[in-house]
């Protein structure tokens, strides 16, 4: 039940967070967790040294988690980009990851594509509704 000093029906709604922004920081994290895998197909297969494996697998997975949380700022989009193209790479070294790093790939345009669509139809609805930015966001 809602108290005298606050009632959610005439408090304005507020604005959510950017849907690009939680799309691709998700495509990102889950993408760490593929590469988690790739490492133990990897190092399963013994297609290097295994420090190699773990090291490249390991900075890769540290990168990607790094870059889901800073996702929306600048150049973040582009470092994610490129992220992808270094997935795609490990296909290299094991050749099914080329299928995989396809679908992430594809994953990440659709999640900047759709979630700048969203934003931008959120951003028309607001504007129409007289929703006030939230500057937490």
């Amino acid at each position: 039940m809602p108290t005298p000093d606050h009632d959610e029906l005439t408090d304005p709604p507020r604005r959510k967070a950017p849907a690009k922004r939680q799309f691709a920081s998700t495509i990102l994290l889950l993408e760490a967790f593929l590469v988690l895998f790739a490492t133990l197909v990897a190092f399963g297969l013994r297609v290097a040294d295994p420090a190699l494996v773990w090291a490249a697998g390991g900075v890769l997975m540290v990168v990607l988690v790094v870059l889901s949380r800073l996702v929306g700022q600048p150049g973040s989009y582009v470092a994610g980009s490129v992220v992808q193209l270094v997935v795609l790479a490990g296909a290299l070294v094991i050749p099914q990851m080329i299928i995989l790093g396809i679908v992430f790939c594809a994953m990440w345009v659709a999640a900047l594509r759709l979630g700048g669509r969203i934003d931008r139809e959120r951003a028309a609805w607001d504007a129409a509704h007289g929703v006030r930015p939230d500057p937490r966001v």
